[in-house]
C-alpha cells in the first residue's frame, strides 16, 4: 500500500498519510466550507472552492479563534485562525469490500474552546475496528455563537447566531456527499460528542438543516435541554449588543472591521452560557421543548450517558468545608422552599456523606439532569440506550505530581515551588467530566499524564466495542457487552454502569431527576 493514500473528492484530489500508531489511513485539514473571513464572518458556511492538482492532507488545519480558557487542552493544530473550517478523516488501512458506517465527532469546550486536532479525538483506533471516523472544527465564542439585531436584519431569515451549529451541519452535508470516496456509507452517519459536543448532537437532531442526514446519535454529558440552553433571539441579540459595545463597535460595519483578536478581547468577561444556541427561526425554528413536543427531532437510535462525578462538591459549596451545616446552608440558599425535598433525595448525615451527596447534586445540576431529560424525551419514540460511566482514572504518572485535573480532560500544572502543595480536598470517587473520551475513542496511549494499566485497557476495549456496535447496528449490544435493554418507562428503566466490571442496573436515581423536573421548572412535553 502506498504511504501516501489518495482520494478523489468532488473538489479535488487529497493525499493523506498512514497513522503510525495503528496503520489507519488519515486525511487531515480537509476544507469543508469557504473560509469565514471578511463579509462571511457571521454568515452561514458557504461552499468550499475546488482545487487543482493534489492537496496534501497530512497536517491539521488551524483551530478556531478562542481564548486560553482550559489549560489542559492539548492542541496540535498549527495556530489559531478565523479560517478554521476543516475536518479530518480516518479510514481502515485496508479498504473494505462494502461501505463502512461513519462516526462524526464534535469536540467539547463550552462553545468557547476546543479543536478537532486534540489527540483524544483521533479516529485511528476506531477506524481499525471498521469505522470511518470524522472530527470537525466549528466556530466558537463570538465567532460561532453571536447574535446581533443588524445581523438578523440582513441574514435573509430574520435571525442570527448558531454559526457554529451551522458549521457542523455543513460538515455533515460534506460527509454525506464525500464520505463514499473514503469507504464510508453516507446512509449510516452517526454523530457523537462530549459536553458541548454532546449539546451539539442534541442541537443537530432538532434542526431541519441537519437531522435528515443522521442515522444515529451518541451523547456524552450534555444536552440543549438545560446545559447551554438555547436562548430566544431577543436575549441573544441583547448579549451581542453588549459585546459590541465592549468592543466599541456601534454598527455592523464596525464589527466587521475589528480584528479577530480585538473581538476575542471583548469577550473576556463573558462565560460559556453567553454563547449558546439561538432560537433563530432557521437552524432552530422553535424552542427545543416545542420541537420535541411536535416530534420534529430526528427519529434515530440514541446512545446516551454521563459520568458519575462530573464535577466535585465545590461546584455547590465553593470554598466552604464539606460539613453537614455548610451543605444544608448552600442548598437552602440556592433552592429556598425546595431545599428540604432536595436534602431528602441528596441526603448527608456526615462530612463523608456530604462529599458524596454534594458531588451528586452538583453533577446533576451541572450536566447530569439535562442529559437525563433528553434521554427521557427521546426514549418515548426511539431506541435509547443509557449508560453511567463510573470508572475512575488511575493515578497520574510521577512527573505530573504537582498537577491537578482540569475540566477539559487533561491536567493543569501547578507552579514549581519549594513549598509542598497542600493536600487536595476530599472528593467523591468516580469518573470526572470528560474522562470517558480517551476510553471510548481508544486513545489512552495518546494521554501520557495517567498511569494506565491493564484494567484501563480492558475498559477501553469494551467501550470501543460499544461505539462500534452502535454505529454499525444502532444497538450497542454484542459479544463482550452485558445484555443491555433500551430505556423503558417507569421505575425499572435500565442502564449500563460502565466500570471494571460493567453491569446493567436499575435506574435508582430516577426519583431525584423527577424532583429536579419540579425544582428547575422545565416545560411539560
Amino acid at each position: 500500500m502506498t504511504t501516501n493514500p489518495r482520494v478523489q473528492t468532488s473538489h479535488g484530489i487529497l493525499a493523506g498519510s498512514i497513522d503510525e500508531r495503528t496503520g489507519a489511513q488519515s486525511f487531515k485539514g480537509i476544507p469543508f466550507a469557504a473560509p469565514p473571513l471578511g463579509a462571511l464572518r457571521w454568515r452561514e458556511p458557504q461552499p468550499v472552492e475546488s482545487w487543482s492538482g493534489i492537496r496534501l492532507s497530512t497536517q491539521f488545519g488551524p483551530r478556531p479563534m478562542q481564548l486560553a480558557l482550559f489549560g489542559d487542552m492539548n492542541f496540535r493544530s498549527p495556530g489559531m485562525s478565523e479560517d478554521c473550517l476543516y475536518l479530518n478523516v480516518w479510514a481502515p488501512a485496508t479498504p473494505a469490500a462494502t461501505p463502512l458506517p461513519v462516526l462524526v465527532y464534535f469536540y467539547g469546550g463550552g462553545n468557547v474552546a476546543g479543536d478537532s486536532a486534540e489527540p483524544r479525538y483521533d479516529g485511528a483506533a476506531l477506524a481499525q475496528h471498521g469505522l470511518v471516523v470524522v472530527t470537525v472544527n466549528y466556530r466558537l465564542s463570538v465567532f460561532g455563537f453571536f447574535a446581533h439585531p443588524e445581523l438578523s436584519r440582513t441574514s435573509g431569515y430574520a435571525g442570527s447566531g448558531n454559526y457554529g451549529y451551522l458549521d457542523q451541519a455543513a460538515a455533515l452535508g460534506w460527509v454525506q456527499s464525500e464520505i463514499a470516496a473514503f469507504g464510508g456509507d453516507p446512509s449510516r452517519i452517526t454523530i457523537a460528542g462530549e459536553s458541548a459536543g454532546s449539546i451539539s448532537v442534541s442541537a443537530q437532531l432538532l434542526s431541519p438543516i441537519a437531522n435528515h442526514r443522521i442515522a444515529g446519535a451518541i451523547a456524552s454529558s450534555g444536552s440543549l435541554l438545560g446545559a447551554l440552553p438555547a436562548m430566544t433571539l431577543a436575549d441573544a441579540e441583547q448579549i451581542g449588543v453588549a459585546i459590541a459595545t465592549q468592543a466599541s463597535a456601534t454598527t455592523l460595519a464596525d464589527l466587521h472591521n475589528l480584528s479577530a483578536s480585538d473581538l476575542l478581547d471583548a469577550t473576556q468577561a463573558y462565560q460559556p452560557q453567553h454563547f449558546c444556541g439561538t432560537i433563530d427561526g432557521y437552524f432552530l425554528p422553535k424552542s427545543p421543548w416545542e420541537l420535541y413536543a411536535s416530534g420534529a427531532h430526528a427519529q434515530v437510535p440514541l446512545l446516551i450517558g454521563w459520568n458519575s462525578t462530573e464535577v466535585p462538591y465545590q461546584f455547590l459549596l465553593h470554598d466552604h468545608p464539606p460539613t453537614v451545616a455548610n451543605y444544608q446552608d448552600a442548598v437552602q440558599a440556592q433552592f429556598g422552599d425546595q431545599a428540604p425535598h432536595l436534602l431528602q433525595h441528596y441526603a448527608a448525615r456526615s462530612a463523608a456523606e456530604v462529599v458524596i451527596a454534594a458531588t451528586d447534586l452538583s453533577s446533576d445540576l451541572f450536566i447530569g439532569y439535562s442529559t437525563w431529560k433528553w434521554a427521557e424525551l427521546h426514549a418515548r419514540t426511539n431506541p435509547t440506550y443509557r449508560y453511567l460511566y463510573a470508572h475512575p482514572r488511575p493515578s497520574m504518572r510521577p512527573e505530573f505530581g504537582n498537577a491537578v485535573s482540569g475540566l477539559a480532560g487533561g491536567v493543569i500544572r501547578a507552579e514549581e515551588s519549594s513549598t509542598p502543595a497542600p493536600p487536595p480536598p476530599p472528593m467523591a470517587v468516580g469518573a470526572v467530566h470528560s474522562a470517558d473520551i480517551e476510553y471510548f475513542m481508544g486513545n489512552l496511549d495518546t494521554n501520557t499524564v495517567y498511569a494506565w494499566d491493564d484494567a484501563d485497557t480492558a475498559v477501553s476495549q469494551q467501550m470501543q466495542q460499544i461505539y462500534v456496535n452502535f454505529v454499525t447496528h444502532g444497538d450497542p449490544n454484542g459479544a463482550g457487552i452485558p445484555t443491555w435493554p433500551p430505556v423503558q418507562a417507569g421505575e425499572t428503566a435500565q442502564l449500563l454502569r460502565i466500570d471494571s466490571q460493567s453491569q446493567v442496573v436499575p435506574d435508582s436515581h430516577r426519583p431525584r431527576y423527577q424532583l429536579l423536573d419540579t425544582v428547575i421548572g422545565q416545560p411539560a412535553v
